[in-house]
């Protein structure tokens, strides 16, 4: 998962699946720009996002909320209602095909054949008048022309499939009779039911107890690698990203500030950003003597966002970076094997500053 000039780098990170190297990209996001003109101005919800995705691959998006991370996930679903208030640009290629430009047709054509979303909520993204079982067998039949006997068997195999006990009566129940942990593994099932070949988790273990999120990050392992998918997990949790991605993509003010091999940019980040985000998880294998590091202000509102650098007005190390912080927008510059960074601090400088004033997390 690298940008499109690094297509001899794709693999860096061995031993998480089938990289796929060589091969071109099965999600290219080439400029992703996401405008919505509200009565106070013009939110710049993404501001020129670039990343690619290969088959069998995983890619976790973190930041804080605001971010412009579902923003992105929903633009690639072709789920913002375009129009006069709404302005996507940029390229979304799913398997060479721009969906940016395609007939909203065709993108729902595609959306839950070849593309489908887990959302942050289950219990408010299923119809809690519809039981559980109708819903994953419409889901099915839009796409597949087979009986309604046919569906409810896909059906019962796609909840046994991720782990629901007597899966052929938990059908019958409503969202409402399910547990967190279950409702979110019915939404995977009815994802998963035309077996898509990228699949979004935006926030998939959220709300969930320890022992839940591991067996939905297991689950969505092992699902990958029946199905060879492509993955993006949107989350918060480092810990998360840490857990099942092979690459991490930083966001902050709709624009990327870091993209890399997990290993890579957890043990040595060069984003002061990131090094915020790193700092903030607590760690079973350190003694907390103080309390967790957080990042000083809060971030910019998406119709003013400050000039030069977006986080800069926060960034702790502006002052060594030089004015052109808060005058130019630094470029996403390649700074290791498909490593990327956006930031005015010379490399040297963020390496030593990394190895003086951040723990490592892996």
């Amino acid at each position: 998962m690298t940008d499109p000039s690094d297509t001899a780098e794709k693999g860096d990170t061995a031993g998480k699946g089938d990289t796929g190297a060589g091969a071109p990209p099965f999600l290219e996001v080439r400029d992703l720009r996401v405008r919505f003109t509200t009565d106070d101005g013009v939110v710049r919800a993404v501001d020129g996002m670039n990343f690619s995705l290969q088959r069998g691959q995983t890619l976790g998006i973190v930041g804080e909320s605001g971010s412009g991370k579902s923003v992105t996930s929903l633009a690639i679903m072709g789920l913002h209602r375009r129009g006069r208030r709404v302005a996507i640009d940029g390229q979304i290629l799913l398997d060479g095909e721009d969906l940016v430009t395609a007939p909203a047709a065709r993108v729902r054509e595609l959306r839950g054949r070849r593309m489908a979303m887990i959302f942050q909520d289950p219990l408010s993204s299923m119809h809690p008048q519809f039981t559980v079982g109708e819903q994953i067998v419409d889901a099915y039949q839009v796409h597949n022309k087979v009986s309604k006997a046919a569906a409810r068997n896909r059906a019962a195999e796609l909840l046994e499939l991720v782990g629901i006990p007597e899966p052929r009566r938990r059908l019958d129940d409503y969202p409402h009779h399910f547990s967190g942990g279950m409702r979110q593994r019915a939404m995977i099932a009815m994802a998963l039911s035309c077996d898509p070949e990228l699949l979004i988790a935006d926030e998939p273990t959220t709300a969930l107890d320890v022992t839940v999120q591991a067996q939905i990050l297991d689950l969505m392992r092992t699902l990958q690698k029946e199905f060879n998918s492509a993955i993006i997990i949107i989350t918060h949790e480092l810990g998360v990203v840490a857990e099942i991605s092979h690459d991490v993509l930083v966001m902050y003010a709709g624009q990327v500030m870091e993209h890399g091999p997990v290993e890579q940019v957890f043990a040595a980040a060069e984003h002061p950003y990131t090094w915020g985000l790193l700092q903030s998880i607590t760690r079973l294998d350190h003694q907390l003597e103080t309390r967790l590091h957080t990042i000083p202000g809060t971030p910019p509102s998406l119709i003013n966002v400050p000039p030069g650098c977006p986080f800069h007005p926060r960034c702790a190390y502006r002052d060594v970076a030089g004015p052109a912080t808060g005058t130019v927008r630094p470029e996403l510059a390649l700074t290791g094997p498909g490593h990327r960074v956006a930031c005015h601090l010379p490399v040297a400088e963020r390496r030593r500053l990394f190895r003086e004033k951040v723990t490592p997390t892996l």
